[in-house]
């Protein structure tokens, strides 16, 4: 019984280890498509600054989707 208790621990142990690591991922990953997403804004508002008034057509304004910033919640340990 005690050494079935002890595997149980030490699988719980893994798993939580393996959520962390999961979860400091997730976060990171989120902050860059967080900084990737900023980048690609600055891009489009460059390329429209250089665009003439007369070149732009509603095809070249950005979609409404890309501008909406919706971060990941964070998973708490």
């Amino acid at each position: 019984m005690e050494e079935r208790l002890n595997e149980l621990e030490a699988k719980l142990a893994f798993a939580e280890d393996l959520i962390e690591t999961l979860n400091q991922t997730a976060i990171r990953h989120q902050g860059q498509i967080d900084l990737m997403q900023q980048q690609i804004r600055l891009l489009h508002q460059q390329l429209q600054d250089a665009l003439p008034d007369e070149a732009r057509t509603p095809r070249d304004e950005m979609p409404p989707h890309y501008q909406r910033f919706r971060p990941c919640p964070q998973v708490n340990k």
